[in-house]
């Protein structure tokens, strides 16, 4: 059960937030609970940050819609904001898209900035909804993404060490550097690519809205 830190006024923590702003703005007040709900959920009831996140903007898409006079169903509405968000849609079939809705007076450019990410659902549902996703397995997600990082940290000191060595005896010639080290995995699958910290705090890959 969501602790509602909210009030219909919005709290101070509500108004920090972009969801809980976003929400209030499209009439979605009662989308709240329901993304508490499926976030604290066990199992296959279990919903990903990111699943929730989508799930919210295309609610926001669909009410934008409707305000405008459309009348849209879920498909319609799944497909739209399919070609919005994914970076491998074509530039053509994303401005075709883009300049139908306009037609139909749908506030594109103001909708896709109102648009949220996962980051943002997580801080809406622990700061605001005052829940927390903490089964087992989401501590070990967090412990392992603490290695990973701390790993990453060791090859970066590591690298820029001897980098540094190798330079100052003359055996490579560079300038004032530093080193960067990214650890990123690419699901096969559904052909996602995510920095691992990022993958870990999701909690899964973009496999789970394409099954």
């Amino acid at each position: 059960m969501a602790n509602t830190n909210e009030s219909e006024d919005g709290t101070r923590a509500g108004r920090r937030s972009k969801v809980h702003r976003k929400l209030t703005k499209y009439g979605l007040d009662d989308m709240g609970e329901e993304l508490a709900a499926l976030w604290t959920a066990t199992g296959d009831d279990h919903w990903s940050l990111r699943d929730l996140a989508d799930r919210a903007n295309r609610a926001m898409l669909k009410q934008a819609m409707t305000d405008a006079g459309m009348q849209p169903v879920d498909d319609e509405v799944a497909t739209a904001y399919q070609v919005l968000t994914n970076d491998d849609t074509s530039s053509g079939d994303k401005l075709r898209i883009e300049r139908r809705l306009k037609r139909q007076q749908v506030p594109i450019d103001d909708l896709t900035r109102d648009f949220v990410s996962y980051q943002a659902v997580r801080t809406y549902l622990t700061k605001v909804r005052g829940v927390e996703y903490d089964r087992d397995h989401g501590d070990r997600l967090e412990r392992e993404s603490q290695n990973i990082q701390k790993l990453r940290g060791r090859t970066e000191t590591v690298t820029q060490s001897k980098l540094a060595q190798l330079r100052n005896t003359d055996r490579l010639s560079l300038g004032e550097f530093r080193v960067m080290v990214s650890v990123r995995v690419f699901c096969e699958d559904c052909g996602g690519q995510y920095e691992v910290a990022e993958l870990l705090d999701d909690g899964a890959c973009d496999c789970e809205t394409t099954d």
